[in-house]
């Protein structure tokens, strides 16, 4: 198959919709598709890169994202040159409404993976609190209206399908979580001098038990709220530190309740890391913590558990078939679950190393190469029918039915 892979982000930047997009292209590539990449320029971009083709942009700052132009007359007949069999969106926005425009001029199939719940994020655009429940009603109705304008939808998992059906989608939603290369997050793929030169970076002791959180410092993900629950365990616990690898709008107000709460000895601001060492980062860690409720999937958590961490992160229904509660981390519901949690996984090695061990298990189903091959399936089922979707016994059953 041919395949028009569209997104407003895309590497060198880090985040996890470029993440999904990269590893859908490489696993697809393996399975000897062919698959091309529509995309923002980016100023850190390498000048020349295979099968991606880079629209015209403008930096969009409050959400350190890039937006595309949307009149691109030449953009049709490149897709029309190349003999694309369908186009798949991963966004709501510029590149993902020329993609919408360009399958319907040239009549192809459009597949859209719903990455993002943007009504958790409205406060990026509209700063007044009063027009707050327009700003998220008008999130939903634009989500369902694009989502609406596809021939298939793919959510990362059954809260984000839930929550498409809430909204008013009425294609079909299929749950396909998104896969890793989870070789990348291994123990093995760095060696202990590695993990040594990092802690004495960040002048954490060999003995020291570090908590780590990966991802954007930003108000949705609810950092503050970790820290707060911190205040009062950390001075008691000197050996303990939460080390926050990445950056984002948050990032000056989190420094400065760590100094408000005189924690700033045990809270380590990484900063954003090269993409390449993010695996390294994970090595660090007792364990990994969030209190995000925005995920759509929360690909840190796959990282983490790929990486052998056990996960201590706040109920969410995202967490459903990756967390498994007592077995591979634990949900928490408020600050005393959390520290009561957290202090049993730190101080009780035993049972650290069995949730350890059933994070690496747990993590396996989530690997690149079974997202390629589910994702690829459905691309089958819109091009040859819906029975290329179908195990291959139902498949058999079906053409048999069918004689």
């Amino acid at each position: 198959m041919k395949i028009g892979l569209f997104t407003d982000t895309y590497w060198p930047q880090v985040n996890g919709v470029a993440t999904s997009v990269a590893t859908l292209k490489e696993s697809l590539t393996l399975q000897g598709h062919y698959v091309h990449v529509f995309t923002t320029t980016d100023p850190q971009a390498p000048g020349s890169e295979d099968d991606v083709y880079r629209v015209p942009s403008i930096a969009f700052a409050r959400v350190g994202r890039r937006v595309g132009t949307l009149i691109n007359p030449r953009l049709k007949q490149t897709v029309k040159e190349l003999e694309l069999d369908l186009i798949h969106t991963h966004t709501e926005f510029s590149l993902g409404i020329l993609g919408r425009k360009t399958a319907r001029a040239l009549r192809m199939p459009l597949v859209h993976t719903m990455h993002t719940i943007y009504e958790d994020y409205t406060h990026y655009i509209i700063k007044t609190k009063s027009l707050t429940p327009l700003t998220k009603a008008f999130a939903r109705k634009m989500t369902a209206a694009f989502c609406n304008s596809a021939d298939q939808v793919i959510a990362p998992t059954n809260k984000t399908k839930d929550l498409l059906l809430a909204y008013g989608v009425n294609r079909s939603v299929a749950v396909i979580p998104t896969g890793l290369k989870l070789d990348k997050f291994a123990k093995n793929h760095c060696s202990p001098e590695q993990v040594r030169q990092i802690r004495t970076k960040f002048n954490l002791a060999q003995d020291d038990k570090v908590i780590v959180n990966i991802g954007r410092l930003a108000a949705e993900k609810n950092l503050d709220e970790i820290i707060y629950a911190l205040q009062n365990y950390l001075p008691r616990h000197p050996d303990v530190k939460l080390l926050l690898v990445g950056d984002g709008p948050a990032k000056k107000q989190l420094k400065s309740l760590t100094l408000t709460l005189s924690l700033e000895q045990q809270i380590i601001f990484a900063g954003e890391q090269p993409w390449a060492d993010i695996g390294l980062y994970y090595q660090l860690g007792e364990l990994f913590v969030s209190a995000s409720q925005s995920e759509t999937q929360g690909l840190t958590y796959i990282e983490a558990l790929a990486a052998g961490l056990p996960i201590l992160a706040k109920a969410d229904p995202c967490l459903e078939n990756v967390l498994q509660n007592g077995v591979n981390g634990y949900v928490f519901q408020d600050r005393e679950d959390f520290i009561s949690l957290l202090d049993r996984i730190l101080h009780d090695r035993q049972h650290r190393e069995s949730l350890s061990k059933e994070a690496l298990r747990l993590s396996k189903p989530f690997s690149a190469a079974s997202f390629g091959h589910a994702v690829a399936l459905l691309y089958e089922s819109l091009l040859y029918g819906k029975a290329a979707y179908l195990p291959a016994a139902e498949a058999l059953k079906s053409r048999h039915y069918q004689q």
